[in-house]
């Protein structure tokens, strides 16, 4: 699908190739996807998000721009280190409540220790996912263990190689050595593909690039676009109830991908937005309405523009919307 990538923005869109895989294994990946999706909705916990925060996926973009990394490990760096800080955090948390109902001196000890080491190593561990992130790729550029100390010697912080070996470890362990999950972008290049199969209007290489500022855009601004898109969720049923619904939403990367396309179709070609929504609705199963109001808070977010018409209902389709892209695909 997509070719090298060089420095952040630097790539030229001829060179991405669509079109050159063939409908069987277009189907199979696409199922894949939709199944690894449909798990991570059904899994995520209540702290879902809470580490994509601006200024810290700020830091990974500039640090991976810095090092003339591909977007796609830009992406797949900010997932690890949500997962992961995610998992830390909610460690800690367990480990307090017995803390407070106890009230012993050495358990309390233990518990400020853990939270006072994972604030102390949080830029070690940002960087540590960006070298592992590095290390998926499937392109010879790696950054080294003497480029991460440099960069890190010139923020102030001392480590070693050894230490900086057992920050990855550190990492690997605690997800288990489960990193090489997929990104919304390997869903929005999935269904670019499978919409230049379907016939698109629309010019899929000239939608993947406009995909791919929008989506750094969704990640920079993502708590105001999914707060504006939970207020509009709240419409129909009580703000707690939805909200326990909506922790999911945020990590349904599904609709995320149909979301970034669809704004993406609008900026680009205004006249056939409403069939790029119908292709997508007929890939993903995802309800038109929910797909416009996506779009709609992104464009609102990114460029102040609005889509053609507003769809209504809202987003209360997003919560309970079953999964069925590729088993429906119409490619």
């Amino acid at each position: 699908m997509a070719g090298a990538v060089g420095p952040r923005g630097s790539a030229a869109l001829s060179d991405f190739k669509f079109g050159a895989v063939d409908t069987q294994t277009i189907e199979d990946t696409l199922l894949h996807l939709a199944q690894e999706n449909e798990r991570a909705v059904r899994e995520a916990r209540g702290q879902a998000g809470s580490f994509r925060e601006t200024r810290i996926v700020e830091f990974v973009f500039l640090l991976s721009e810095q090092w003339c990394l591909e977007k796609s490990v830009s992406y797949q760096a900010v997932e690890i280190l949500e997962r992961f800080m995610v998992k830390q955090a909610e460690s800690i948390c367990s480990q307090a409540a017995p803390v407070l109902r106890e009230s012993e001196k050495a358990e309390l000890w233990s518990w400020r220790a853990r939270k006072e080491e994972l604030c102390s190593t949080f830029v070690l561990r940002l960087v540590s996912c960006v070298q592992l992130a590095s290390k998926l790729s499937f392109h010879y550029k790696i950054v080294s263990n003497v480029t991460v100390l440099n960069f890190l010697q010139a923020l102030g912080y001392l480590y070693t190689k050894e230490e900086l070996l057992e920050s990855e470890l550190a990492i690997l362990k605690s997800l288990n050595f489960q990193i090489n999950l997929p990104t919304p972008l390997a869903y929005v290049e999935m269904l670019l593909e499978v919409l230049g199969y379907n016939g698109c209007l629309v010019s899929v290489k000239r939608l993947h690039g406009t995909c791919l500022t929008l989506l750094d855009m969704v990640y920079l601004l993502h708590g105001p676009i999914y707060e504006s898109l939970l207020r509009a969720s709240i419409e129909n049923c009580t703000p707690m109830e939805q909200g326990r619904k909506f922790v999911s939403v945020k990590e349904d990367f599904m609709l995320l991908a149909v979301g970034i396309i669809a704004a993406s179709a609008f900026i680009q070609n205004q006249e056939w937005w409403g069939q790029v929504v119908e292709h997508l609705h007929s890939i993903t199963s995802i309800a038109t309405e929910s797909i416009a109001e996506f779009s709609y808070a992104i464009l609102t977010h990114g460029v102040g523009a609005s889509t053609p018409v507003r769809q209504q209902p809202g987003l209360h389709h997003l919560a309970a919307r079953p999964l069925r892209a590729a088993a429906t695909c119409n490619i």
